[in-house]
């Protein structure tokens, strides 16, 4: 894989303070990015902004933020004027998931959800890709699921947010296709990372488990193709699986996820 330098831009990443958020920074922060971390948890954010800005020799603002609330994206980016901070790659890591069946989900829980995985990433990559494509240098990464190739009984509205973000960002990659941005829907399987600890249960991890660095260099990797594409599906068994959802009746799809996930 090459190894293409991120020097004098800045990227922006949500949902930076764990997971697949802090793995986007690292790896970023390692090829010369300044960064912008997002999150609710300041205090996670400012030492993974230290140590990043000591290790690599780079700038990292840490700034809280509930992308719950409906116009937290447009404040943040009223915010970022205000400071003089450019941005030029956006990584919509956010979200979050719950197992089990949907009656017997909170409905202020659904509603975070689908303001979260949904509301946030549009109006994030709306009110950012005005700049992002006369910037040109960078790149709109949203992170979908696997679970957006198939209805996901048990994890019902998490796989339709998850679908929603897929088609949005392929959408947006091809409305785009002209311009030197890239755009690119990244859909890993279950991951090694506080995610399952919000969900409640691992009966929501179907298959073997990635790492964050497996997920976020399979992410490098389509970016840094010579034609980079509207989607990527992290992992050889995820893309066989997501392949095979497509390729089957939709009845037998959603047959099989429910038994997967054990609705």
């Amino acid at each position: 894989m090459s190894s293409i330098s991120y020097r004098g831009t800045t990227a922006l990443i949500t949902g930076a303070s764990a997971g697949l958020g802090e793995e986007f920074a690292r790896q970023w922060a390692e090829r010369g990015a300044d960064l912008v971390l997002v999150a609710r948890r300041l205090d996670r954010l400012q030492a993974l902004a230290t140590d990043l800005g000591k290790t690599y020799g780079i700038t990292a603002t840490a700034i809280a933020a509930d992308l719950t609330r409906p116009g937290a994206g447009a404040a943040l980016r009223a915010e970022l004027q205000e400071r003089g901070i450019g941005i030029q790659t956006l990584i919509n890591n956010a979200g979050f998931g719950s197992h089990g069946a949907f009656l017997e989900q909170e409905p202020q829980q659904i509603a975070d959800m689908i303001q979260l995985n949904i509301g946030a990433v549009a109006e994030l990559s709306r009110v950012f890709l005005p700049d992002l494509v006369a910037d040109g240098r960078g790149a709109l990464v949203n992170v979908a699921s696997a679970a957006a190739y198939q209805p996901t009984p048990a994890m019902a509205v998490y796989g339709a947010t998850k679908a929603f973000v897929l088609h949005l960002t392929e959408a947006l990659a091809y409305e785009n296709r002209r311009s030197p941005l890239r755009v690119l829907a990244v859909s890993p399987g279950p991951v090694s990372t506080e995610f399952f600890d919000v969900v409640g249960t691992r009966d929501a991890a179907v298959g073997r488990m990635a790492t964050p660095a497996q997920v976020v260099a399979a992410t490098r990797r389509a970016l840094e193709r010579r034609s980079t594409p509207p989607s990527v599906v992290a992992g050889l068994a995820n893309h066989l699986s997501t392949l095979a959802s497509r390729l089957v009746p939709r009845r037998v799809a959603l047959t099989v996820a429910g038994h997967a996930l054990k609705a």
